[in-house]
C-alpha cells in the first residue's frame, strides 16, 4: 500500500491510536479517589527510589481501567536499549505495509558489528559476518538486546529520524531516537531519550494492536510480544519480585558506569495482573551511584508495589 492511500491509512491508524490512548486514561492528571490512591503509590515509589542515589522516573497504567500513577513521569531519561522496541515496531510497520519481509535475508558484515564493550552475541558468534533473516535479527534485538542486530534493523527502518517519525505517527510525542549503537557514547546517549509516560503510551499502543488498526498489525504484535515475553535480559528488574508464572513482556536498557555514576538502568513492559488485566509500566533509573544490584532491586520493588496496589 503506497502513495496517497497509504498516507490516508496511516492518518486513520494514528487517529485511532490517539483515541485508544485517551480511552485508556493517558492524560496523566487524576481526580477523586483514584488521585488519592495514585498519590499513595507515588509516595511509596519515592521512598524506594531514594535507594538509587540518582534520578528515578516511573509511570504505570492499568489498561482496562485507566488507573495510573506517575513519579517524575514527564522527565527525560536516556533510553539506552529500551529504544530497540520502537525500532522493532517501526520496522514491523514496514512489514505490515509489504515494504519488507520478515523472511528477507540480510548480510551482516564485520563493519556492521557493534563496537567492543557493547552487548552483541551476533558479533561474538560471527566476528567475520553472517546472514540472517529480519525475523532472526528482531529476535536478537528484543530477546538478547543485541546492538549489532538493532543497528541493522535501524538501517532497514530508514534511520533514527524515520523511527522518531513512526513514534509520532502512533501518538507518542516525548520520545526521540537519535543514534545508532555505534554512534552512542557516554555523551550522546542522552540524545536518545523518552519520558516514562511516553514509554507507557508506546506500550499501550502495542497492546492495542490486539485488534486491527493498531501501531502494528495483529500478527506483528504477536511476533514482537513473543520475543519480549522470552526476553533474557531483565530477570531482576520488572520480573524480579513478581509471582512465578506472571506473564511479562519487557525491554531493558543499561548504560556503562563512569566515575561511579551509571547513566541508565531501565525496564519497560506489559504485565498481566492477577485478575487478568494488563499493566503497562516503565521505570527509568538515571545518573545513579548505587550499585547494579540496588538499581535492579529498585525497579523490582517499584513494580511489585504497582502490581499489589493497582492490581487489586
Amino acid at each position: 500500500m503506497f502513495g496517497d492511500e497509504a498516507m490516508r491509512m496511516r492518518s486513520m491508524i494514528a487517529a485511532g491510536i490517539v483515541g485508544l490512548l485517551v480511552i485508556a486514561g493517558l492524560a496523566w492528571g487524576q481526580s477523586g479517589a483514584r488521585a488519592g490512591s495514585a498519590k499513595k503509590i507515588e509516595e511509596e515509589w519515592k521512598g524506594i527510589a531514594a535507594e538509587t542515589k540518582g534520578r528515578v522516573g516511573v509511570a504505570a497504567l492499568v489498561i482496562e481501567t485507566g488507573e495510573k500513577a506517575s513519579l517524575n513521569g514527564a522527565g527525560r531519561y536516556p533510553t539506552q536499549s529500551v529504544y530497540k522496541l520502537p525500532i522493532s515496531m517501526a520496522l514491523m510497520r514496514m512489514v505490515d505495509e509489504g515494504k519488507i519481509s520478515l523472511d528477507r535475508v540480510v548480510d551482516v558484515r564485520p563493519e556492521n558489528m557493534a563496537p567492543a564493550g557493547k552487548g552483541s552475541p551476533i558479533r561474538d558468534k560471527f566476528p567475520s559476518g553472517t546472514k540472517m533473516t529480519v525475523r532472526e535479527l528482531m529476535r536478537y534485538t528484543l530477546m538478547e538486546s543485541d546492538g549489532t542486530a538493532s543497528d541493522v534493523l535501524l538501517r532497514l527502518a530508514g534511520g533514527s529520524e524515520a523511527v522518531t517519525k513512526y513514534l509520532r505517527s502512533v501518538g507518542v510525542k516525548d520520545w526521540v531516537v537519535a543514534n545508532s549503537e555505534k554512534d552512542m557514547d557516554w555523551k550522546t546517549q542522552y540524545e536518545d531519550w523518552c519520558t516514562p509516560e511516553a514509554a507507557v503510551e508506546l506500550l499501550v499502543a502495542l497492546d492495542a494492536s490486539r485488534k486491527p488498526g493498531g501501531a502494528v498489525s495483529v500478527l506483528g504484535r504477536e511476533v514482537i510480544m513473543g520475543f519480549l515475553e522470552a526476553s533474557q535480559t531483565g530477570a531482576k528488574r520488572i520480573r524480579g519480585m513478581l509471582p512465578e508464572g506472571t506473564v511479562v513482556a519487557d525491554k531493558t536498557g543499561t548504560s556503562g558506569t563512569q566515575e561511579g555514576k551509571t547513566a541508565a538502568t531501565n525496564d519497560i513492559g506489559l504485565v498481566t495482573l492477577k485478575d487478568g488485566k494488563h499493566m503497562a509500566i516503565a521505570v527509568f533509573v538515571s545518573d545513579a551511584r548505587a550499585d547494579g544490584e540496588v538499581r535492579e532491586g529498585v525497579i523490582a520493588k517499584i513494580t511489585r508495589k504497582a502490581w499489589e496496589e493497582m492490581g487489586k
